[in-house]
Order: structure tokens, then sequence, then C-alpha cells
């Protein structure tokens, strides 16, 4: 890829908590044969959860062992990206994973802006659905309808968890929003990135056209285009707290007990929609992962490579946030 003639090729990886973003990141990164590719992850709550998913790592910018490289965004999406570009050791390709409650279209507008428009080239939005999760009423969400509307491609994922009829009935749904958008069907995000990236999808004349939502986006509408880890860089939160989205963040350098948390994943508040981290049990010597989404947990298990912790954050709507870290601080192990 001659990116120094054509600008860094860019794809913006969107969709609603849960869908799968980091998962086809991962797919991504295992097969992108010998390509050089960067990963920009957007967080919404104080913890950057996804990073560590993804890395397990707490530096902001660090290099894979493939030579990719991933970064948080802690600051402004257009100076990580300068920083990525400015790097010794060329990238081919960038990827942007936005946080799940994100409309993406600022967040695309940004390689349109002065700053990084002679640098990169918006090659695509790809957004991600959940078979298994995207509920009708999620379509009254504004933020999930542009995840779809935004989107120049859309994978259709966790596909093996609903039959065929339920497929067909979201594909339509998904077509009401997005006619023209080819949906391609997966399970755990794998896609032969040949369909996804380096495509041209990006198309900005449609993206461009004004909204039925009453307004246009453009560069410099000040949505989102910053990390939402920081009270001071919350200009994207209104249109999330105006649809009742709330996060809450949890921490511990001690061990949890794994029959309390399991409790606690069973009596979550009705209003919490995902959770995921990174969990340090007193009774597992690996690290233990877990997602949740709706009533749907799973666990993985890997080796730890940097000293134990326990990092989780739950996102949903209209819960008590405070009570749900008193049943946390439940979980500890008591000090020895």
């Amino acid at each position: 890829m001659q990116t120094t003639e054509r600008g860094l090729p860019v794809t913006v990886i969107t969709g609603f908590l849960g869908s799968g973003k980091t998962t086809l990141v991962n797919h991504i990164l295992r097969n992108n044969q010998g390509i050089k590719t960067a990963v920009i992850v957007n967080e919404f709550g104080e913890i950057g959860i996804d990073n560590e998913l993804i890395l397990s790592t707490e530096e902001d910018m660090v290099e894979l062992d493939n030579g990719c490289i991933c970064c948080t965004v802690r600051d402004d999406l257009v100076e990580a990206t300068l920083r990525i570009l400015e790097r010794e050791q060329k990238v081919d390709y960038l990827i942007v994973e936005t946080t799940g409650l994100a409309d993406p279209l600022p967040v695309a507008l940004t390689f349109l802006g002065p700053e990084l428009r002679d640098l990169t080239r918006l090659d695509g939005i790809i957004g991600m659905v959940d078979a298994e999760h995207f509920a009708p009423d999620l379509f009254t969400s504004e933020t999930a309808t542009n995840q779809i509307a935004y989107s120049d491609i859309v994978l259709l994922n966790k596909t093996d968890c609903v039959g065929e009829d339920q497929l067909k009935r979201l594909e339509s749904q998904i077509r009401d929003i997005k006619e023209e958008a080819p949906i391609l069907r997966t399970v755990r995000g794998e896609v032969d990135l040949r369909l996804i990236l380096d495509v041209g999808a990006f198309q900005l004349d449609q993206q461009l056209e004004p909204e039925e939502h009453g307004h246009v986006h453009g560069p410099d509408c000040g949505h989102d285009h910053h990390d939402h880890a920081h009270d001071h860089h919350d200009h994207g939160h209104n249109h999330i707290e105006a649809e009742g989205f709330i996060s809450v963040s949890m921490r511990a350098e001690e061990p949890l007990q794994a029959k309390k948390f399991e409790q606690l994943l069973k009596e979550l508040p009705e209003g919490v929609f995902r959770g995921k981290g990174i969990l340090w049990l007193a009774e597992s010597p690996e690290k233990v992962i877990f997602h949740l989404v709706g009533s749907r947990v799973r666990i993985d298990h890997e080796p730890w490579t940097e000293p134990p912790k326990n990092m989780v954050v739950f996102i949903g709507k209209d819960f008590d946030r405070e009570a749900l870290k008193a049943r946390w601080a439940e979980c500890l192990a008591p000090r020895a």
C-alpha cells in the first residue's frame, strides 16, 4: 500500500454495546497478513477496558509482536492519529474502534478535517449489529440508528445465536435504515478482510445529506471527538445522557471471590445492558475476561502477563451506580 501517495487508509468500526467490535479488531490484527495496522480505541467510562482486552497493557501506545500498534484516545483523535503518523515505524492501515455509545459520523469526519485530510483517506465505516440482542426497542435510540445509517458495510454478528427467520427480519430492519449497505453475516466477527478493508466504501455525499433527525454533522460539530474517560473532555455526552445511558467503572488491586461475583452478575440491576472486564479471582491462577450482553455472559481465560488486578465497567440505563459499587466491594476477598 503506497500510503504516502494517497494518505493512510482509515476504517471506522462502530456498533452498539456488545455487538463485537473488539472481537472484530482482534480478528483483523490476527489476520492482517503482514499489513502493519494501527488501532485507536475510543472508550465510554472512566476505565479504558477495550484497550486492555485487545492488548493487556496500560501504556497509551504500544507495539505488538506483529508490528501493529494500538493506542487509547486519552485526549484528541487528531492528536492520536498524528502521533501514529509521526512514528519512525510506518503503518499501512488505521482502525478506529468507537465506543458503543458514539455516533460514528463525527469520528469519521475528523479524518476529513484540515489537520488530517491530506494525510489520511477514510476508506469506510463498518457497522456491527448484534443479531441476538439488537431488539426493536434499540431502533428508538438515535445513537443505535445512526450507527447503521452511517455505515458503509454492516456486519450482522453472532448469527449462530438466532434462527434464519430472525436473521431475515433483522436484515429487513437494517435495510429500512440503510437500504444500500451490503450486509455480511458473521460469527465472532470472522470475515474475509478483503471485504471490509481497503474497499473504498466511504461516500461523502451520502453521509452529508440532511438527516431525518434534524441536523447535519460536520467535522467541527464537537460531538465525540474526544475520549469519554475524562470529565473535561465530555463534549460527546449530551445525546448519550439524553437517552439515559450511564456507566460505572471499578478497579481493585486485590482478588475477587468467584461465587460472590457470580452472584453479582445474576442479580445485576435491570437497567444494566453491557458489562466487560478483566478479573483476578482468588480461586484461579489465570486472568479471567468476561463479557456480558443482556443476560448472556461469556468467560475467557488467559495467562497473566502483568501483575493481576480487577477492572470492570457496566453500562446501561437508569440504574443505581452507588448500589452496584457497594455490591462490587462485597465481592473482594478479605485481606490476609
